[in-house]
C-alpha cells in the first residue's frame, strides 16, 4: 500500500522542480504548461471518490493491480512524449491510475489490519506519503541535472514493479456482499469531472478567450452545470459526492481547512522554482533542495501534530499549524523579492505549520460522520485537498503567464496568504473533540 501510495505525491512534487526545464524544452508558455499540474490535480480530485466506491463494490484487488500497471505504462509514455500535448495526456493518465490505487489501498488497510494496530498502520502510511513529498523536490532536481526532465518519469518503474509483485501475492480476492448495494451514481460520476474541467478552462484559458461574452457564457454554463450536479447529488440515495456531509460543522471545517491550506502551500511549491530560475544561476537540483525546506519539516511535524491532536484535541494543533502557515506566507506576500535567510525561514515555517495541522484535520473529518461512512468521508477529504492544489495551479497559470515580473509573483503570494488565512478561520471552527 505504501509503495502504491507514494506514487501520486512523489510525481506531483518532482515535476514542480522540472517544470522550468519542460517549459524551455517545448518552448511553451506557463499557461499551457500549467495543464501538466492542473490536469494531474483535476484527475486526482475527481477519480478518488469514484474509485473508492467501485472498489467497495467490485473488489479492491483488480483496481490495485490495474492502477499500478497503468501507472507504470504511462510513466514510460511520459518519458518518451514527443510533444507537450502528449506529455499532458500521459500525466493525466498517471493521476487517474494513482487515484485508483490510493483509496483502494486505504480501504485494504481498514479491511486487513486489526483494530488494535490500525492507527499505527495509517500513521506509517502517512509518514510514507509525507516522506515521498519531501524527497520529490531534491530527487527531481538531481535527476533533471543528471538525465534531463524525461528521466524523472523512469524512477516510477522499479517502484511500480515492486508494488505489483507484493500486491499480487498479498491482496485477497473479493467476497461479494450478501445484499446488493444501491444503484451506482453514474450521472454524478459523469457530471463531476465535467464541472471541474469547466472551472479549469474558465480559470486558465479564460484570459485567452476572443471576447468577454465568451467568458461570461462559459461562466454561466459552469454555474448551471454546478447547480444541476448539486441537485442530482442531493436526490441520489448513494451519491458520488456527499453534499449532506458539508452540513456538519466538523466535516465542513476540516475539508475547508485542508483545501485552503493546500491552496496556500502548493502555490508556493510551484512558484518557487520558477522564481529562482528567473533570478538566474539556480539549477534544478538547487531549486529542489530549497523546496525540501517546505516538505522535510512536514515529515517531522506530521507525527508531532498527530500526538498533539490526541492530547490537546483536534482544534488546537490545527489552529497553531494554520497560524504558522499564514505567518510564513505574509512576508512573501509583502515582498516577493525576499532573499537569503528570511526566505529560507519562511519556507521552513510553512512546511512545519502544514505538517502540524494535517493529522488533526483528517481525523476531524472522519470523526464527524458515522463509522460506516468513514471511507467516503476520507475520499472526499482527499478530493478537497487536491481541489485546493488545483485552484493554486490555476492561479499560477493566470498570474505568471506571459512572463509577468515581480508583480505577478506578489499577486501569487497574496493568493497563497489568503488561502492560509482562510485555513486559520476554518481551524477555529473545528470541534475540539469528536461528537
Amino acid at each position: 500500500m505504501a509503495l502504491g501510495g507514494i506514487l501520486a505525491p512523489l510525481n506531483s512534487t518532482m515535476l514542480a522542480v522540472a517544470l522550468p526545464a519542460v517549459i524551455a524544452h517545448f518552448a511553451a508558455d506557463i499557461g499551457t504548461a500549467g495543464w501538466l499540474m492542473t490536469g494531474y490535480l483535476l484527475a486526482l480530485a475527481v477519480i478518488q471518490p469514484l474509485a473508492g466506491k467501485l472498489g467497495d463494490r467490485l473488489g479492491r484487488r483488480p483496481f490495485m493491480l490495474g492502477g499500478l500497471t497503468v501507472f507504470g505504462l504511462v510513466s514510460l509514455g511520459a518519458a518518451l512524449a514527443p510533444s507537450l500535448l502528449v506529455l499532458i495526456a500521459m500525466r493525466t493518465l498517471q493521476a487517474v491510475s494513482g487515484a485508483i490505487v490510493f483509496p483502494n489501498g486505504a480501504g485494504l488497510l481498514r479491511q486487513l489490519i486489526p483494530a488494535e494496530r490500525r492507527a499505527q498502520a495509517f500513521g506509517a502510511m502517512g509518514a510514507a506519503l509525507s516522506l515521498a513529498a519531501a524527497l520529490g523536490p531534491p530527487l527531481g532536481g538531481m535527476i533533471v541535472e543528471l538525465g534531463g526532465w524525461r528521466a524523472i518519469f523512469l524512477v516510477n518503474v522499479p517502484v511500480v514493479l515492486a508494488a505489483l509483485v507484493l500486491a499480487w501475492r498479498e491482496i485477497p480476492r473479493h467476497v461479494p456482499a450478501a445484499h446488493p448495494p444501491p444503484a451506482f451514481d453514474l450521472v454524478g460520476a459523469g457530471l463531476m469531472p465535467l464541472l471541474l474541467l469547466g472551472l479549469a478552462l474558465l480559470g486558465i484559458e479564460g484570459r485567452h478567450a476572443p471576447s468577454a461574452t465568451v467568458v461570461l457564457a462559459l461562466a454561466v454554463g459552469v454555474a448551471g452545470l454546478g447547480a444541476v450536479f448539486l441537485r442530482h447529488e442531493l436526490r441520489h440515495p448513494d451519491p458520488v459526492f456527499q453534499p449532506r456531509f458539508f452540513a456538519r460543522r466538523g466535516f465542513a471545517a476540516a475539508t475547508l481547512g485542508v483545501a485552503a491550506s493546500n491552496l496556500g502551500s502548493y502555490t508556493v511549491l510551484l512558484a518557487v522554482p520558477i522564481l529562482l530560475a528567473r533570478r538566474g544561476g539556480w539549477t534544478s537540483l538547487e531549486s529542489g533542495l530549497v523546496l525540501a525546506l517546505i516538505s522535510a519539516p512536514m515529515v517531522v511535524c506530521a507525527a508531532i501534530g498527530g500526538r498533539l491532536a490526541d492530547q490537546w484535541g483536534r482544534r488546537q494543533p490545527v489552529l497553531l499549524g494554520s497560524v504558522m502557515l499564514a505567518a510564513s506566507l505574509a512576508p512573501l506576500a509583502l515582498n516577493p523579492g525576499l532573499d537569503g535567510t528570511a526566505f529560507y525561514a519562511c519556507l521552513l515555517l510553512s512546511g512545519a505549520g502544514l505538517g502540524l495541522g494535517q493529522a488533526g484535520l483528517q481525523t476531524a473529518a472522519v470523526e464527524s460522520v458515522a463509522p460506516e461512512h468513514a471511507g467516503v468521508a476520507a475520499g472526499l477529504f482527499s478530493t478537497c485537498r487536491y481541489i485546493g492544489s488545483f485552484i493554486g495551479s490555476i492561479a499560477l497559470a493566470r498570474l505568471l503567464d506571459g512572463g509577468v515580473g515581480t508583480e505577478g509573483f506578489q499577486a501569487l503570494f497574496i493568493v497563497s496568504f489568503a488561502g492560509a488565512a482562510l485555513a486559520v478561520a476554518a481551524a477555529a471552527m473545528l470541534p475540539s473533540r469528536p461528537r
